[in-house]
Protein backbone atom coordinates (compact mmCIF):
# COMPACT_ATOMS: atom_id res chain seq x y z
CA UNK A 1 0.00 0.00 0.00
CA UNK A 2 1.33 3.49 -0.82
CA UNK A 3 2.48 5.64 2.09
CA UNK A 4 -0.05 7.91 3.74
CA UNK A 5 1.34 11.02 2.10
CA UNK A 6 1.21 9.44 -1.33
CA UNK A 7 -2.46 8.67 -0.75
CA UNK A 8 -3.16 12.14 0.64
CA UNK A 9 -1.55 13.88 -2.33
CA UNK A 10 -3.95 12.15 -4.73
CA UNK A 11 -6.93 13.94 -3.17
CA UNK A 12 -7.92 17.00 -5.19
CA UNK A 13 -8.95 18.77 -1.99
CA UNK A 14 -5.41 18.45 -0.67
CA UNK A 15 -4.05 19.66 -4.00
CA UNK A 16 -6.33 22.71 -3.90
CA UNK A 17 -5.92 23.37 -0.19
CA UNK A 18 -2.16 23.11 0.32
CA UNK A 19 -0.33 25.88 -1.53
CA UNK A 20 2.54 27.49 0.35
CA UNK A 21 1.74 27.60 4.06
CA UNK A 22 4.10 29.77 6.10
CA UNK A 23 2.48 28.77 9.40
CA UNK A 24 1.41 32.33 10.24
CA UNK A 25 -1.62 31.24 12.28
CA UNK A 26 -4.21 33.47 10.63
CA UNK A 27 -6.38 30.40 10.00
CA UNK A 28 -6.42 29.58 13.70
CA UNK A 29 -7.16 33.19 14.63
CA UNK A 30 -10.24 33.30 12.40
CA UNK A 31 -11.45 29.72 13.05
CA UNK A 32 -14.73 29.47 15.07
CA UNK A 33 -13.90 25.89 16.12
CA UNK A 34 -10.52 26.98 17.49
CA UNK A 35 -12.33 29.51 19.66
CA UNK A 36 -14.39 26.88 21.46
CA UNK A 37 -12.08 23.83 21.40
CA UNK A 38 -8.44 22.82 21.19
CA UNK A 39 -8.66 22.59 17.40
CA UNK A 40 -5.72 24.35 15.72
CA UNK A 41 -5.70 24.39 11.90
CA UNK A 42 -2.20 25.87 11.87
CA UNK A 43 -0.94 22.80 13.73
CA UNK A 44 -2.67 20.53 11.23
CA UNK A 45 -1.08 22.32 8.27
CA UNK A 46 2.30 22.15 9.97
CA UNK A 47 2.08 18.39 10.53
CA UNK A 48 1.06 17.81 6.94
CA UNK A 49 3.96 19.89 5.62
CA UNK A 50 6.52 18.05 7.75
CA UNK A 51 5.72 14.83 5.86
CA UNK A 52 6.35 12.63 8.88
CA UNK A 53 4.39 9.41 8.31
CA UNK A 54 4.13 8.59 12.00
CA UNK A 55 2.86 12.05 12.91
CA UNK A 56 0.37 11.94 10.06
CA UNK A 57 -0.92 8.59 11.27
CA UNK A 58 -1.40 10.04 14.76
CA UNK A 59 -3.35 12.90 13.22
CA UNK A 60 -5.59 10.52 11.28
CA UNK A 61 -6.32 8.64 14.52
CA UNK A 62 -7.05 11.78 16.54
CA UNK A 63 -10.17 13.81 17.32
CA UNK A 64 -8.49 16.87 15.81
CA UNK A 65 -9.50 16.38 12.18
CA UNK A 66 -13.16 15.99 13.13
CA UNK A 67 -13.47 19.38 14.84
CA UNK A 68 -13.53 21.54 11.70
CA UNK A 69 -16.99 22.86 10.86
CA UNK A 70 -16.07 23.35 7.18
CA UNK A 71 -17.19 26.99 7.30
CA UNK A 72 -14.25 28.04 5.08
CA UNK A 73 -13.41 31.09 7.22
CA UNK A 74 -9.78 30.02 6.79
CA UNK A 75 -10.09 30.31 3.01
CA UNK A 76 -11.10 33.95 3.22
CA UNK A 77 -8.10 35.01 5.31
CA UNK A 78 -5.04 32.99 4.29
CA UNK A 79 -2.42 35.32 2.77
CA UNK A 80 -0.97 32.47 0.70
CA UNK A 81 -4.22 31.05 -0.66
CA UNK A 82 -4.20 27.87 1.41
CA UNK A 83 -7.46 26.28 2.47
CA UNK A 84 -6.97 24.27 5.69
CA UNK A 85 -10.60 23.17 5.47
CA UNK A 86 -9.92 21.38 2.17
CA UNK A 87 -6.88 19.70 3.69
CA UNK A 88 -9.03 18.59 6.62
CA UNK A 89 -11.59 17.12 4.23
CA UNK A 90 -8.84 15.13 2.53
CA UNK A 91 -7.53 13.96 5.90
CA UNK A 92 -11.00 12.83 6.95
CA UNK A 93 -11.41 10.85 3.75
CA UNK A 94 -8.03 9.18 4.27
CA UNK A 95 -8.87 8.42 7.90
CA UNK A 96 -11.99 6.55 6.80
CA UNK A 97 -10.21 4.86 3.90
CA UNK A 98 -7.53 3.49 6.24
CA UNK A 99 -9.91 2.72 9.11
CA UNK A 100 -8.01 5.03 11.45
CA UNK A 101 -11.20 6.96 12.27
CA UNK A 102 -12.32 4.29 14.73
CA UNK A 103 -9.36 5.11 16.97
CA UNK A 104 -10.82 8.47 18.06
CA UNK A 105 -14.02 9.34 19.86
CA UNK A 106 -15.06 11.93 17.30
CA UNK A 107 -14.04 9.70 14.42
CA UNK A 108 -16.21 6.83 15.60
CA UNK A 109 -19.22 9.14 15.37
CA UNK A 110 -19.00 8.83 11.59
CA UNK A 111 -21.19 5.75 11.96
CA UNK A 112 -23.89 7.81 13.67
CA UNK A 113 -23.78 10.36 10.86
CA UNK A 114 -23.81 7.68 8.19
CA UNK A 115 -26.82 5.91 9.72
CA UNK A 116 -28.80 9.13 10.07
CA UNK A 117 -28.04 11.77 7.44
CA UNK A 118 -26.43 9.34 4.99
CA UNK A 119 -29.04 6.61 5.12
CA UNK A 120 -31.91 9.13 5.18
CA UNK A 121 -30.74 10.65 1.92
CA UNK A 122 -30.87 7.27 0.22
CA UNK A 123 -34.12 6.19 1.90
CA UNK A 124 -36.16 9.38 1.69
CA UNK A 125 -34.22 11.77 -0.53
CA UNK A 126 -33.86 14.14 2.44
CA UNK A 127 -30.93 14.72 4.83
CA UNK A 128 -33.37 15.21 7.70
CA UNK A 129 -36.83 13.70 7.63
CA UNK A 130 -39.55 14.29 10.21
CA UNK A 131 -40.35 10.60 10.65
CA UNK A 132 -36.82 9.99 11.95
CA UNK A 133 -36.46 12.96 14.33
CA UNK A 134 -37.71 11.35 17.54
CA UNK A 135 -37.13 12.56 21.10
CA UNK A 136 -35.15 9.49 22.07
CA UNK A 137 -32.43 10.47 19.60
CA UNK A 138 -32.95 14.24 19.67
CA UNK A 139 -34.23 15.13 23.18
CA UNK A 140 -33.27 18.77 22.65
CA UNK A 141 -36.25 19.13 20.28
CA UNK A 142 -38.54 19.19 23.30
CA UNK A 143 -42.24 18.38 23.95
CA UNK A 144 -43.63 20.74 21.31
CA UNK A 145 -41.75 18.86 18.62
CA UNK A 146 -42.90 15.55 20.12
CA UNK A 147 -46.52 16.70 19.84
CA UNK A 148 -45.98 17.93 16.29
CA UNK A 149 -44.41 14.66 15.25
CA UNK A 150 -47.20 12.58 16.77
CA UNK A 151 -49.77 14.72 14.98
CA UNK A 152 -47.76 15.26 11.83
CA UNK A 153 -50.31 13.95 9.37
CA UNK A 154 -52.96 16.52 10.33
CA UNK A 155 -50.44 19.29 10.98
CA UNK A 156 -48.63 18.84 7.69
CA UNK A 157 -51.97 18.97 5.89
CA UNK A 158 -52.95 22.20 7.65
CA UNK A 159 -49.58 23.71 6.73
CA UNK A 160 -50.18 22.92 3.07
CA UNK A 161 -47.30 20.49 2.64
CA UNK A 162 -47.22 17.41 0.43
CA UNK A 163 -46.05 15.16 3.27
CA UNK A 164 -46.21 11.49 2.26
CA UNK A 165 -47.94 12.37 -1.01
CA UNK A 166 -46.93 11.65 -4.59
CA UNK A 167 -47.15 15.21 -5.85
CA UNK A 168 -45.00 18.33 -5.91
CA UNK A 169 -44.49 20.29 -2.72
CA UNK A 170 -42.68 20.27 0.62
CA UNK A 171 -41.92 16.86 2.15
CA UNK A 172 -43.37 15.04 -0.87
CA UNK A 173 -42.48 11.42 -1.48
CA UNK A 174 -39.30 11.15 -3.50
CA UNK A 175 -39.91 9.00 -6.56
CA UNK A 176 -38.23 5.64 -6.81
CA UNK A 177 -36.56 6.84 -9.99
CA UNK A 178 -34.98 9.75 -8.12
CA UNK A 179 -33.90 7.50 -5.26
CA UNK A 180 -32.30 5.14 -7.77
CA UNK A 181 -30.48 8.09 -9.33
CA UNK A 182 -29.22 9.14 -5.91
CA UNK A 183 -27.90 5.65 -5.31
CA UNK A 184 -26.10 5.71 -8.66
CA UNK A 185 -24.50 9.04 -7.77
CA UNK A 186 -23.24 7.57 -4.50
CA UNK A 187 -21.96 4.50 -6.34
CA UNK A 188 -20.09 6.50 -8.98
CA UNK A 189 -18.59 9.12 -6.65
CA UNK A 190 -17.34 6.66 -4.03
CA UNK A 191 -20.00 7.47 -1.45
CA UNK A 192 -21.29 3.92 -1.31
CA UNK A 193 -17.78 2.56 -0.86
CA UNK A 194 -17.16 5.12 1.88
CA UNK A 195 -20.32 4.05 3.70
CA UNK A 196 -19.28 0.41 3.44
CA UNK A 197 -15.90 1.18 4.98
CA UNK A 198 -17.52 3.07 7.85
CA UNK A 199 -19.72 0.04 8.56
CA UNK A 200 -16.85 -2.43 8.18
CA UNK A 201 -14.38 -0.72 10.50
CA UNK A 202 -17.10 0.22 12.98
CA UNK A 203 -18.08 -3.45 13.17
CA UNK A 204 -14.50 -4.33 14.06
CA UNK A 205 -14.43 -1.69 16.79
CA UNK A 206 -17.76 -2.83 18.17
CA UNK A 207 -16.43 -6.38 18.44
CA UNK A 208 -13.32 -5.09 20.21
CA UNK A 209 -15.50 -3.19 22.72
CA UNK A 210 -17.97 -6.03 23.16
CA UNK A 211 -20.88 -4.00 21.79
CA UNK A 212 -23.77 -5.45 19.77
CA UNK A 213 -23.50 -4.42 16.12
CA UNK A 214 -26.21 -4.98 13.54
CA UNK A 215 -27.92 -2.04 11.85
CA UNK A 216 -29.81 1.12 12.66
CA UNK A 217 -29.71 2.34 16.26
CA UNK A 218 -28.03 -0.74 17.71
CA UNK A 219 -25.95 -0.85 20.90
CA UNK A 220 -22.74 0.34 19.27
CA UNK A 221 -24.56 3.15 17.43
CA UNK A 222 -26.03 4.41 20.69
CA UNK A 223 -22.60 4.17 22.32
CA UNK A 224 -20.88 6.37 19.74
CA UNK A 225 -23.86 8.71 19.39
CA UNK A 226 -24.21 9.42 23.11
CA UNK A 227 -20.54 9.23 24.08
CA UNK A 228 -19.32 12.48 25.63
CA UNK A 229 -15.77 13.78 25.61
CA UNK A 230 -15.56 13.55 29.36
CA UNK A 231 -16.18 9.81 29.09
CA UNK A 232 -19.71 9.94 30.50
CA UNK A 233 -23.00 9.35 28.79
CA UNK A 234 -25.68 12.06 29.09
Amino acid sequence: MPGLYKQLEKDVRYQEGMKACMNCGVCTAICPAAEVSDYDPRMVMNIVQERDEQELEKLLKSDTIWRCGECLSCKTRCPRGNVPCYVIQALRALSIETGFFIESEQGRKQLAIKRTVGDHILKYGYCIYIDEVDLETYPEQGPVWDWLRKNRNSMMKRLGTSYSEDRSGTLRNTTQESLSDLQKIFDETGGTSRFEKIEKYSSEKAKELGKEFSSGKDEYWKFVYNKQENGNNP
